[in-house]
């Protein structure tokens, strides 16, 4: 990452005009993300002076830069991997929910301070709402014990789910992030994936070349709702599976879209419409590939 004399990244200098102000996706890597296409859709709809970018940073780059975009009087940013846990550090500032999880995705100015928040799980909960399913009071099998499936963890908890069942190889993980909502997370065994309400997978089974199989397909009825995380490709066969017996599919791009709504909302305050943004990543993945 360049820089100029003032110590500002030029992928930063080189686009900022008069009163436009700057988003960005810190992370590595991150030259391919959808999160410019999405945000820059929902500014550009709600007409919102700002543009979204993506800077590639190394780890010691990563303080470096988000003192330059306070300089600079930046609007917000996204954290990815690997600096979730670097971003939470920084902030003076911590939502209950970042702080829960000891990490966070969100950045934000607060008066002389810096904001940090934790949407991932948003995506997750807002998924599953846009899809005409309520997570209160069900019961929800999520799959993994990682990042993703803690901070949606954590929302389903908030959201008031009535059982998480978390699934996972190797228990000792899914013991601690049981730990995060213990009023009503618990370990799941193979019964409950065919007893609960919904599925949410949070692995990389399916992305890719990836063919594992986290469970037995044949365990999803149509009465369950099934929401895969991974979004390249849209349609996984974990929700091909599904889609099979008339289960109702969602799938990764809409949990993409929707935590970066709930980031649109910290920023600006302005509840932009998931569809227009849907559409911008659609565009951007055909684009893509041909």
């Amino acid at each position: 990452m360049s820089k100029n004399s003032s110590g500002v990244p030029h992928e930063i200098t080189a686009i900022l005009k008069g009163t436009t102000r700057i988003a960005c996706v810190l992370g590595k890597p991150v030259k391919h993300s959808l999160s410019p296409a999405i945000h820059n859709a929902a500014f550009a709809a709600g007409g919102i002076d700002a543009t979204y970018i993506a800077v590639e940073i190394n780890h010691e780059e990563f303080e470096p830069t988000v003192s330059a975009l306070r300089r600079v009087g930046f609007l917000g940013a996204s954290v990815t991997m690997p600096y979730k846990e670097a971003a939470f550090s920084v902030c003076s500032e911590v939502g209950d929910t970042a702080r829960r999880l000891g990490s966070l995705n969100t950045l934000m100015p607060s008066g002389d301070s810096l904001r940090g928040e934790s949407t991932d799980g948003d995506g997750c909960v807002g998924a599953l709402r846009g899809a005409g399913f309520e997570p209160r009071g069900k019961r929800i099998v999520v799959l993994g014990a990682g990042a993703t499936a803690r901070a949606a963890i954590v929302a389903l908890g908030n959201a008031g789910a009535s059982d998480i069942g978390i699934f996972n190889r190797t228990e000792a993980r899914a013991i601690e992030a049981r730990a995060l909502v213990p009023e009503v997370a618990r370990v799941a065994n193979v019964g409950d994936l065919a007893e609960c309400d919904a599925i949410v997978n949070t692995t990389p089974a399916g992305m890719g070349e990836n063919r594992d199989r986290v469970f037995d397909h044949r365990l999803i009825t149509r009465h369950h709702v099934v929401l895969d995380a991974v979004y390249q490709p849209l349609e996984t066969e974990l929700l091909a599976s599904a889609r099979a017996v008339g289960a109702t599919c969602i799938d990764g791009l809409w949990m993409l879209i929707h935590q970066a709504v709930a980031q649109q909302v910290l920023w600006t305050g302005v509840v932009p419409d998931p569809r227009i943004m849907r559409a911008a990543a659609e565009r951007e993945l055909a684009r893509r590939h041909g």
